[in-house]
Protein backbone atom coordinates (compact mmCIF):
# COMPACT_ATOMS: atom_id res chain seq x y z
CA UNK A 1 0.00 0.00 0.00
CA UNK A 2 1.63 3.59 -1.12
CA UNK A 3 0.99 6.86 1.15
CA UNK A 4 -0.55 9.50 -0.49
CA UNK A 5 0.81 12.82 1.33
CA UNK A 6 -1.63 15.82 -0.23
CA UNK A 7 -0.05 19.58 0.17
CA UNK A 8 -3.01 21.75 1.34
CA UNK A 9 -3.75 25.09 1.78
CA UNK A 10 -6.76 25.84 3.34
CA UNK A 11 -9.31 23.63 5.45
CA UNK A 12 -11.73 22.64 1.86
CA UNK A 13 -8.57 21.65 0.42
CA UNK A 14 -8.10 19.61 3.67
CA UNK A 15 -10.88 18.07 3.61
CA UNK A 16 -11.51 16.96 -0.62
CA UNK A 17 -7.76 15.49 -0.25
CA UNK A 18 -8.58 13.44 2.52
CA UNK A 19 -12.12 12.00 1.02
CA UNK A 20 -9.97 11.68 -2.65
CA UNK A 21 -7.87 9.34 -0.60
CA UNK A 22 -5.23 11.02 1.26
CA UNK A 23 -3.67 9.46 3.75
CA UNK A 24 -1.68 12.37 5.45
CA UNK A 25 -1.54 16.41 4.68
CA UNK A 26 1.25 18.64 4.89
CA UNK A 27 -0.60 21.94 5.65
CA UNK A 28 1.08 25.54 4.61
CA UNK A 29 0.20 29.02 3.01
CA UNK A 30 1.81 30.84 -0.05
CA UNK A 31 2.38 28.48 -2.52
CA UNK A 32 3.86 31.07 -4.95
CA UNK A 33 6.95 31.16 -2.53
CA UNK A 34 6.66 27.32 -1.81
CA UNK A 35 4.88 27.31 1.22
CA UNK A 36 5.04 29.04 4.15
CA UNK A 37 3.78 28.87 8.30
CA UNK A 38 0.00 28.35 8.36
CA UNK A 39 -1.26 30.48 10.97
CA UNK A 40 -2.48 28.97 14.59
CA UNK A 41 -6.23 29.51 14.08
CA UNK A 42 -5.80 27.68 10.10
CA UNK A 43 -3.93 24.58 12.19
CA UNK A 44 -6.57 24.48 14.52
CA UNK A 45 -9.56 24.36 11.81
CA UNK A 46 -7.54 21.69 9.97
CA UNK A 47 -7.32 19.25 12.50
CA UNK A 48 -10.59 20.03 13.45
CA UNK A 49 -11.59 19.08 10.08
CA UNK A 50 -9.99 15.95 9.11
CA UNK A 51 -8.99 12.41 10.51
CA UNK A 52 -5.93 11.92 9.39
CA UNK A 53 -2.10 13.40 10.27
CA UNK A 54 -1.68 16.72 9.73
CA UNK A 55 2.11 17.86 9.17
CA UNK A 56 2.40 21.62 8.94
CA UNK A 57 5.15 23.86 7.50
CA UNK A 58 7.14 25.54 9.28
CA UNK A 59 8.99 28.26 7.39
CA UNK A 60 8.58 31.89 8.42
CA UNK A 61 9.80 33.64 5.30
CA UNK A 62 10.15 33.48 1.65
CA UNK A 63 13.54 33.10 0.40
CA UNK A 64 16.69 30.88 0.30
CA UNK A 65 16.53 28.01 2.59
CA UNK A 66 19.65 29.52 4.73
CA UNK A 67 18.10 31.21 8.45
CA UNK A 68 19.63 33.75 9.84
CA UNK A 69 19.75 33.58 13.39
CA UNK A 70 16.69 35.54 13.86
CA UNK A 71 14.89 33.40 11.26
CA UNK A 72 15.89 30.80 13.15
CA UNK A 73 14.74 31.72 16.70
CA UNK A 74 11.51 32.21 14.68
CA UNK A 75 11.40 28.49 13.38
CA UNK A 76 12.26 27.33 16.72
CA UNK A 77 9.41 29.07 18.66
CA UNK A 78 6.82 28.24 15.30
CA UNK A 79 8.09 24.42 15.92
CA UNK A 80 7.46 24.96 19.53
CA UNK A 81 4.37 26.13 19.04
CA UNK A 82 3.15 23.23 16.09
CA UNK A 83 3.96 21.34 18.71
CA UNK A 84 1.25 22.47 21.33
CA UNK A 85 -1.53 23.40 18.56
CA UNK A 86 -1.32 19.32 18.67
CA UNK A 87 -0.10 18.86 14.51
CA UNK A 88 1.38 15.42 14.19
CA UNK A 89 4.65 16.66 12.42
CA UNK A 90 6.62 19.40 11.19
CA UNK A 91 8.08 19.98 7.75
CA UNK A 92 11.00 22.34 7.42
CA UNK A 93 14.56 22.75 5.93
CA UNK A 94 17.83 24.34 6.73
CA UNK A 95 20.96 24.75 4.50
CA UNK A 96 23.90 26.70 4.62
CA UNK A 97 25.30 29.33 2.10
CA UNK A 98 27.72 26.39 0.59
CA UNK A 99 24.06 24.44 0.01
CA UNK A 100 25.12 21.98 3.02
CA UNK A 101 22.55 20.54 5.51
CA UNK A 102 23.23 23.28 8.39
CA UNK A 103 23.31 20.72 11.24
CA UNK A 104 23.72 23.28 14.04
CA UNK A 105 20.02 24.70 13.17
CA UNK A 106 18.73 21.48 12.35
CA UNK A 107 19.98 20.09 15.69
CA UNK A 108 18.49 23.22 17.65
CA UNK A 109 15.37 22.53 15.38
CA UNK A 110 15.20 19.02 16.36
CA UNK A 111 15.40 19.29 20.02
CA UNK A 112 12.40 22.20 19.88
CA UNK A 113 10.53 19.37 18.16
CA UNK A 114 11.12 17.10 21.16
CA UNK A 115 10.42 14.00 19.51
CA UNK A 116 7.74 15.56 16.69
CA UNK A 117 8.07 13.62 13.31
CA UNK A 118 10.12 15.52 11.37
CA UNK A 119 10.09 16.33 7.66
CA UNK A 120 12.69 17.80 5.53
CA UNK A 121 11.37 19.22 2.85
CA UNK A 122 12.44 19.91 -0.61
CA UNK A 123 15.25 22.19 0.73
CA UNK A 124 17.42 18.85 -0.02
CA UNK A 125 16.67 18.79 -3.85
CA UNK A 126 19.49 22.34 -3.76
CA UNK A 127 22.09 20.66 -1.46
CA UNK A 128 25.24 20.36 -3.72
CA UNK A 129 25.69 16.72 -2.44
CA UNK A 130 22.78 14.95 -1.72
CA UNK A 131 24.70 11.82 -0.75
CA UNK A 132 26.92 14.11 1.95
CA UNK A 133 23.42 15.34 2.61
CA UNK A 134 21.54 11.95 3.01
CA UNK A 135 24.52 10.96 5.99
CA UNK A 136 23.75 14.47 7.81
CA UNK A 137 20.25 13.82 7.74
CA UNK A 138 20.63 10.00 8.66
CA UNK A 139 22.97 10.96 11.84
CA UNK A 140 20.62 13.85 12.53
CA UNK A 141 17.59 11.91 12.99
CA UNK A 142 15.14 13.20 10.24
CA UNK A 143 12.63 10.67 9.71
CA UNK A 144 11.58 11.55 6.64
CA UNK A 145 12.60 13.49 3.49
CA UNK A 146 10.60 14.84 0.73
CA UNK A 147 12.48 15.33 -2.61
CA UNK A 148 12.62 15.01 -6.08
CA UNK A 149 15.68 13.19 -6.60
CA UNK A 150 17.49 16.49 -7.00
CA UNK A 151 15.56 16.79 -10.67
CA UNK A 152 12.68 19.35 -11.36
CA UNK A 153 10.20 16.00 -11.24
CA UNK A 154 10.19 13.17 -9.37
CA UNK A 155 10.01 11.04 -12.32
CA UNK A 156 12.98 12.90 -13.92
CA UNK A 157 15.32 12.23 -10.55
CA UNK A 158 14.04 8.53 -9.59
CA UNK A 159 17.72 7.22 -9.85
CA UNK A 160 18.50 8.86 -7.05
CA UNK A 161 14.75 8.27 -5.38
CA UNK A 162 15.78 4.39 -6.05
CA UNK A 163 19.53 4.84 -4.67
CA UNK A 164 18.38 7.28 -1.31
CA UNK A 165 15.80 4.02 -0.61
CA UNK A 166 18.01 1.28 -0.93
CA UNK A 167 20.86 3.56 1.10
CA UNK A 168 17.72 2.97 4.27
CA UNK A 169 17.78 5.68 6.87
CA UNK A 170 15.08 8.40 6.49
CA UNK A 171 11.38 7.20 4.66
CA UNK A 172 12.39 8.81 1.52
CA UNK A 173 8.51 10.58 0.39
CA UNK A 174 8.68 11.28 -3.05
CA UNK A 175 7.42 15.13 -4.65
CA UNK A 176 7.61 17.30 -7.48
CA UNK A 177 5.22 16.53 -10.13
CA UNK A 178 4.03 13.18 -8.82
CA UNK A 179 0.52 12.06 -11.28
CA UNK A 180 -1.60 8.97 -11.51
CA UNK A 181 -0.42 8.63 -15.41
CA UNK A 182 3.44 7.70 -13.95
CA UNK A 183 3.04 6.96 -10.21
CA UNK A 184 2.53 3.29 -10.43
CA UNK A 185 5.76 3.56 -13.12
CA UNK A 186 7.39 5.94 -10.59
CA UNK A 187 6.75 3.52 -7.30
CA UNK A 188 8.25 0.11 -9.31
CA UNK A 189 11.11 2.34 -10.55
CA UNK A 190 12.17 3.19 -7.15
CA UNK A 191 11.15 1.46 -4.39
CA UNK A 192 8.91 4.47 -2.70
CA UNK A 193 6.28 3.65 -0.21
CA UNK A 194 4.67 7.49 0.00
CA UNK A 195 4.15 9.92 -2.60
CA UNK A 196 3.31 13.64 -1.99
CA UNK A 197 1.59 15.59 -4.48
CA UNK A 198 -0.94 18.83 -4.65
CA UNK A 199 -4.43 18.18 -3.04
CA UNK A 200 -6.07 18.20 -6.77
CA UNK A 201 -4.12 15.73 -8.12
CA UNK A 202 -5.22 13.19 -5.17
CA UNK A 203 -8.01 11.67 -7.20
CA UNK A 204 -5.74 10.62 -10.40
CA UNK A 205 -3.28 8.88 -7.94
CA UNK A 206 -5.72 6.94 -5.92
CA UNK A 207 -7.16 5.53 -9.07
CA UNK A 208 -3.49 4.93 -10.52
CA UNK A 209 -2.16 3.22 -7.17
CA UNK A 210 -5.49 1.12 -5.65
CA UNK A 211 -7.02 1.42 -2.76
CA UNK A 212 -4.38 2.89 0.05
CA UNK A 213 -4.09 2.16 3.08
CA UNK A 214 -5.59 4.30 5.72
CA UNK A 215 -2.59 6.17 7.92
CA UNK A 216 -5.01 6.80 11.06
CA UNK A 217 -5.70 6.19 14.05
CA UNK A 218 -2.75 4.34 15.44
CA UNK A 219 0.29 4.80 12.42
CA UNK A 220 2.92 6.18 12.05
CA UNK A 221 2.40 9.70 11.66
Amino acid sequence: MILVEACVVDREEAVNAVYAGANRLELCVDLVHDGLTPPPALVEEVLGAVAVPVRTMVRPLPGPFTPDPEELARMVAEVAEATALGVHGVVLGALTAAREIDREALARLLDAADGLPMTFHRAFDRVADPRRAWEDLCELGVDRVLTSGGATTAWEGRGLLRELVAAGGPTVLAGGGVRGTHAEELVAATGVAEVHARAAAVPALREALGQLAPDWPGADA
